[in-house]
């Protein structure tokens, strides 16, 4: 098995891709309740993802979810170092699966098949995104679960409002990123 590093282009990328993300998170989200809330701050990182892969998606994310703490903007979310860990750091890392079909992309990308490029793109974004919230769900359960309207489990408070947030925030990055890809293809095309 041979083992590639990373270009030191696709490192150049992969931070600037955070620090965008960064960016973008700095933009007032949609807030629907204090728990959810969602906005389209995960683009650049599916990008790197789909342009470089899993490996550079997975640094691009663990990158964002470094200045997120770096710069205070998790001041006040940050309840233990474990759930610190886990929704900063394991959690933003884990948007880079979405690199899982970078090449499934690509190849449709260059063979212009718009249909199945468009359904690769879903699917990367909504795996990227899902595996971001399990993450979130599953510290949602643990260490936020106390902020459960009464009578409501911490489970399913976790679900709803993590569930919503998924599915807004990766609904919304789907719709930047295709509208992206059909203008500008060559945004996903390393040469």
């Amino acid at each position: 098995m041979v083992r590639r590093k990373m270009s030191l282009r696709a490192l150049i990328e992969v931070a600037i891709f955070a620090a965008f993300a960064m960016m973008l998170d700095m933009i007032p989200s949609i807030q629907v309740t204090p728990a959810i809330k969602f906005s389209v701050a995960m683009v650049p990182i599916f990008i790197v993802s789909l342009r470089w892969g899993i490996k550079a998606g997975f640094a691009s994310g663990f990158l964002w979810g470094l200045l997120q703490i770096v710069t205070g903007d998790a001041a006040g979310q940050i309840l233990t170092p474990l759930q610190g860990l886990i929704e900063y750091f394991i959690a933003f890392s884990f948007i880079g699966a979405a690199g899982l079909l970078a090449p499934a992309v690509k190849n449709a990308l260059q063979s212009e098949r718009k249909i199945m490029l468009t359904l690769l793109l879903f699917a990367a974004i909504f795996i990227g995104g899902f595996a971001r919230y399990i993450w979130h769900f599953i510290a949602g359960i643990i260490f936020w679960g106390q902020y459960a309207p009464p009578g409501q489990s911490a489970f399913l408070y976790s679900f709803i409002a993590n569930g919503t947030s998924w599915f807004a925030s990766s609904l919304a990055c789907f719709i930047v990123i295709a509208l992206l890809v059909t203008t500008a293809p060559r945004l996903l095309q390393v040469k």
